[in-house]
């Protein structure tokens, strides 16, 4: 039986994702569904987009394992990035009309400026796709029985996702978004007030995460933990805003004001809502403390099963129901987006400035082909990795952190950021942080991120104070 509803489940939200793909008539439809989506809509992409496998099985297990110090990163350093997105970068992407982020950096400051960043970004998003990949092998080898391997069940998974996003764009995203929305929300919040109920309520669990110092948020007053602690901040709330995904939900809606909105609408339940599975996963160790053993097991990503193996050992079938199809929708949604964000970005701004000539339909069949290499590589990864869909996510905004940021935030607010800062900015991140992740160890005081996030605006400043030998273009700003 249940089984039988995640198949009903994932061909319903199949279907309604080939559905709105009647809708998609030229690339620009595809790539930002029309500029047409109302508030609810566009705070519900946001809300799914963000709520994502790492949510409900990572960063659960990252706080019964951690506490609250340990997710930093998320859901507060995320929560973060959509209100910094929202107060300061929003008005400018909507009004600049731009198909990409990329674009923004091709008419602040030049094509190559615009390529190195495109492809610094689209590489950022293997982490985070394969990361929800990863998560729907798990779903389905834990569903199986174990009949399914992990490695199994990620290639369906991919297939799956691959299979609606690649006919509907941001048309289907933003449909099965706010299907899925409503399927985390309900499913989530009645399940935890079954687990919370099985673990003597809600009081008793906050009770023992308390007593275990699991609401200890700040570090120890040694320097090294404070910096760590903050690059683990900045890593989502800052890295992951040169992001093609956060850009397509901002310039999606149908206008200015519901770009703001949507977006901190959508971060605030976001934010708010991530404490559910963090209240389930710890409730799970609270019914039962032997699921504390899989901290100890050798692959990492073991302690995400915690909250899979609850609900299937431990509750009736309709809390399983709604949980695997509240989690399913989680992965889901985010899975699209993080395969529809790169496509655009890489055909757009790496591919399309080598054939300029190229026809919209000719452009669309070429972000389908796209879709599917990146699928491919997103599958490779996640077959390979061997780290928590938490630890993926964190390294992949590492790469936007030390390289992209700088020049995207002085291109909208320094006059003198220039092409040759623009540029250094990129490559002394870039070098910095490589460097810095080779030599670092048990005694290093500065993280890598820091360290290339400090030499991206030494970039920055040296560039653009150097004579130019074109000019910037702040005028299209």
């Amino acid at each position: 039986m249940l089984i039988a509803s995640v198949v009903l489940y994932l061909l319903i939200t199949i279907a309604i994702g080939l559905w709105a793909a009647q809708r998609v008539s030229n690339s620009r439809d595809f790539l930002l569904a029309g500029r047409s989506l109302p508030l609810y809509m566009s705070a519900a992409t946001v809300f799914a987009t963000w709520f994502g496998a790492e949510t409900v099985l990572s960063v659960s297990a990252t706080f019964a394992k951690e506490g609250m110090g340990g997710v930093i990163a998320d859901p507060f350093g995320s929560s973060f990035c959509l209100v910094f997105v929202a107060l300061f970068f929003a008005r400018a992407f909507y009004r600049m009309d731009l198909l990409t982020i990329g674009d923004f950096y091709r008419k602040r400051y030049s094509k190559p400026v615009e390529v190195v960043t495109s492809v610094a970004i689209t590489a950022s998003y293997l982490g985070w796709t394969s990361a929800q990949m990863t998560a729907l092998g798990l779903v389905f080898s834990v569903l199986s029985g174990g009949a399914l391997s992990l490695e199994a069940g990620i290639v369906i998974g991919a297939v799956i996702v691959l299979g609606y996003t690649i006919w509907g764009g941001m048309w289907s995203l933003a449909m099965t978004d706010l299907f899925q929305s409503v399927i985390i929300l309900i499913g989530l919040a009645a399940v935890a007030w079954l687990v919370g109920d099985m673990a003597g309520g809600a009081s008793e669990v906050i009770a023992a995460a308390a007593a275990a110092g699991k609401f200890e948020f700040f570090p120890k007053a040694e320097l090294k933990d404070w910096l760590f602690f903050v690059a683990a901040w900045m890593t989502l709330a800052i890295g992951s805003i040169p992001q093609q995904d956060v850009f397509q939900r901002v310039t999606s809606a149908k206008d200015e004001k519901t770009a703001i909105r949507g977006c901190l609408l959508g971060g605030g339940v976001y934010f708010a809502f991530a404490f559910v599975p963090i209240f389930i996963g710890y409730a799970a160790l609270v019914i039962d403390p032997g699921y504390a053993k899989l901290f100890a097991s050798e692959d990492a990503r073991e302690i995400q099963r915690i909250l899979p193996n609850l609900i299937l050992e431990r509750t009736p079938l309709w809390a399983q129901v709604l949980f695997f199809g509240a989690l399913l929708s989680a992965i889901l949604s985010t899975a699209s987006g993080a395969l529809m964000a790169p496509t655009a970005l890489f055909t757009e701004n790496v591919i399309r400035p080598f054939a300029p000539k190229l026809g919209d339909r000719q452009f669309l069949l070429l972000l389908r082909v796209v879709l599917v290499v990146f699928t491919l590589a997103a599958l490779l990864f996640a077959l390979n990795s061997k780290s928590t869909m938490y630890e993926m996510v964190q390294n992949a905004y590492k790469v936007t952190l030390v390289s992209c940021i700088v020049p995207l935030a002085a291109g909208i607010y320094w006059r003198r950021a220039s092409n040759a800062g623009a540029m250094l900015s990129v490559v002394f991140g870039l070098a910095s942080w490589g460097i810095a992740e080779m030599i670092s160890g048990s005694a290093t005081v500065v993280p890598p991120p820091l360290v290339g996030l400090a030499f991206s605006v030494l970039g920055m400043v040296l560039g653009s104070f150097l004579p130019q030998a074109q000019p910037s273009h702040a005028s299209h700003h």
